[in-house]
């Protein structure tokens, strides 16, 4: 009877470790590739850190609207998408920013701005979430010194929390889609 159960438990552990990329892929799709790896061409970035923020932002839901007033894939702020639109040549209202293509084209371009800008591909995803305003007083004030190491020393808890799941989930879509 050991044995059998040996090769039970063997077989059970075989099935979970050759499935485990089909049942993490359902529960962690990969929507909108081709505006994706457009938008992280065009801006000199890793298609999967666009994705980890979107999963993170959004849920890859364009329609959502958070309490601050973030739109979109990206959750932009309509204020950011106006002067972003500026350094463009465009203009852009909020409605605008439900277009799933333009929101992921704008918050590419804002994310490669941030990281041209930030010590850190951290700190640029911190001045993401936060401002760019707070991130480089957290840096200049030496209250964070932007390494993923010292997360923790991040003065917000939201923006601890969300690099924190940028980078996990940049890991997982590197894992599961490239």
């Amino acid at each position: 009877m050991g044995r059998v159960t040996s090769l039970l438990v063997l077989a059970v552990a075989a099935l979970i470790v050759v499935s485990a990329p089909f049942i993490l892929k359902e529960a962690f799709p990969l929507h909108y590739e081709d505006l994706i790896a457009g938008a992280a061409e065009s801006h000199d970035l890793d298609p999967m850190l666009i994705a980890a923020v979107i999963q993170v932002e959004s849920g890859y839901r364009p329609d959502v609207v958070s309490r601050k007033g973030a739109i979109g894939l990206m959750q932009i702020m309509p204020e950011t998408a106006a002067w972003l639109g500026t350094q463009r040549s465009e203009s852009i209202s909020a409605e605008d920013l439900f277009d799933p293509r333009l929101n992921v084209v704008l918050g590419a371009y804002y994310l490669k701005y941030l990281c041209e800008r930030f010590p850190t591909e951290y700190a640029a995803l911190a001045a993401y979430n936060a401002g760019p305003a707070n991130a480089r007083r957290w840096l200049e004030e030496g209250l964070w010194d932007g390494t993923y190491e010292r997360t923790g020393q991040i003065p917000y808890a939201e923006t601890r929390s969300y690099v924190r799941k940028v980078i996990m989930m940049r890991s997982l879509y590197s894992l599961l889609y490239q």
